[in-house]
């Protein structure tokens, strides 16, 4: 940018304040532009939100339309401290009452206290566990003391799982069956070792100084409206189809178990839908809207892309769907409110909800006509299509944001031609200044020599 040190000293002229006024209309046209950009992208911003909003809306509705989310089964116990339960989708709406008498166990034994100076000794566990084939465990040198030996059987696959307990008298190995339930019985045989020390882990034999039984195998115990049952654990997993039940305690009174329906998690899919589509209709029309008392128009007053939108959300909402008992949505009891949003009425959903399949009909429904189709497919092909790759949404974004590009190169072509204009008014406003310079010293020379001249002739 050009600059001048001293401007107007010759003539007296104020010549940067002169240019600066000058190079300041021909940046004029920045402000129109700068408010172009601005509004560009308010509209980029709020068009993101609203694509965000509908995409929401599209996933809500997917969750309605897709069948297996009315299928929902809610499992609950009287005390879940000593029976606790859960459903799946395959289970069937029941009642019952269950008792437990004695839960599932897994057999225990424990050795008399081993002499550990010098070592267990050197030799072989053989396991044999519910009457299955013996697996063996090598007990090697350097690996005979009772923590060496627990942690070789604990790494090994035979079923059985070791601790070593230590008192004033000394240590101890406990042995514990991993599995639960009568069936589930275990013998250890042992070869090798010390008469003091590994051979005292022998269990089943019966021979002088192997281990004792703490805790026997058993089964649980318990009772279905009074029809007498045992299990080899406690979490049940078919003794009622679809239905799992833990059992936690033997039971101080009989536990009541039911399972039904989950019709309020359905309506909880149901609201987060409308309120979903609340947000966008909110959205839309304070966009779209003209404040009065502001007296200030929305982001995307009389955009047609927003309005469409908006038009065609409103008209989807009243549309009618399927050929069951309920084909729109105000059958269910979702109602169109004065300001274009909707509005839930629970006794009217409820009511509606005893013919659960007529609603799941309402959402689900296909009948390959893409007007018809039920709401929740409707509603998300719907989202999808306008707000997918090739969408109304994208294609109004992508738009604004080539005129926000557009809008910088001409600011910058404006920038610059003042810049331009700038060193053009200081190069011909110092030329000017220059001339004037010049003259006055002219004028000055033939002053001086007019008084000369008098002087001489006086």
């Amino acid at each position: 940018m050009a600059t001048i040190s001293s401007p107007g000293l010759a003539s007296g002229i104020d010549i940067k304040s002169i240019v600066s006024q000058l190079v300041a209309l021909e940046r004029a046209p920045l402000q129109p532009l700068q408010r172009q950009a601005a509004i560009a992208q308010s509209k980029i911003s709020i068009l993101s939100t609203i694509k965000s909003s509908m995409d929401n809306l599209g996933t809500l509705a997917a969750k309605l339309g897709d069948p297996k989310n009315w299928s929902g089964i809610n499992a609950t116990s009287s005390n879940a401290g000593e029976v606790s339960v859960s459903a799946s989708d395959t289970a069937t709406a029941g009642r019952f009452k269950l008792s437990v008498t004695s839960l599932a166990s897994s057999q225990s034994a424990a050795s008399s206290v081993l002499n550990t100076t010098g070592g267990l000794g050197i030799g072989t566990l053989s396991f044999s566990v519910a009457g299955g084939a013996p697996k063996e465990v090598q007990i090697l040198a350097g690996e005979d003391s009772p923590a060496a030996i627990a942690a070789k059987i604990n790494s090994s696959d035979v079923g059985v799982t070791a601790t070593v307990l230590k008192d004033a008298a000394g240590e101890r190995i406990v042995m514990r069956a991993k599995d639960t339930g009568a069936a589930n019985t275990f013998s250890v045989n042992v070869t090798g070792g010390n008469a003091d020390g590994l051979q005292k882990l022998a269990f089943g034999s019966g021979a002088p100084g192997s281990m004792t039984q703490a805790q026997p195998a058993a089964n649980a115990m318990f009772s279905i409206d009074g029809v007498a049952l045992e299990s080899p654990t406690n979490k049940l997993t078919d003794t009622v189809p679809g239905v799992t039940l833990t059992l936690n305690k033997v039971t101080t009174a009989a536990v009541d178990i039911n399972v039904t329906t989950d019709t309020e998690g359905m309506k909880k899919n149901i609201q987060a839908f409308v309120d979903a589509y609340n947000s966008i209709s909110t959205l839309l029309t304070t966009a779209t809207a003209y404040n009065e008392t502001t007296k200030t128009a929305g982001s995307l007053q009389g955009d047609s892309t927003a309005v469409g939108l908006q038009s065609a959300l409103r008209g989807m909402m009243r549309s009618v769907t399927g050929n069951g008992a309920f084909t729109r949505l105000a059958d269910i009891g979702i109602v169109a409110a004065q300001n274009g949003t909707l509005e839930v009425k629970a006794d009217k959903l409820t009511a509606a909800m005893e013919n659960l399949s007529a609603v799941r009909n309402l959402f689900t429904s296909d009948d390959g006509n893409a007007t018809t189709v039920g709401f929740g497919l409707k509603v998300k092909a719907f989202a999808d299509g306008i707000g997918g790759a090739t969408g109304s949404l994208n294609n109004r974004t992508d738009s604004l944001k080539q005129a926000v590009v557009r809008n910088g190169k001409e600011q910058e072509r404006v920038n610059d031609r003042a810049t331009r204009a700038e060193v053009r008014y200081l190069a011909q406003y110092n030329a000017m200044d220059a001339a004037v310079g010049r003259l006055n010293g002219l004028s000055s020379f033939v002053n001086q020599q007019v008084t000369l001249w008098n002087k001489s002739t006086g």
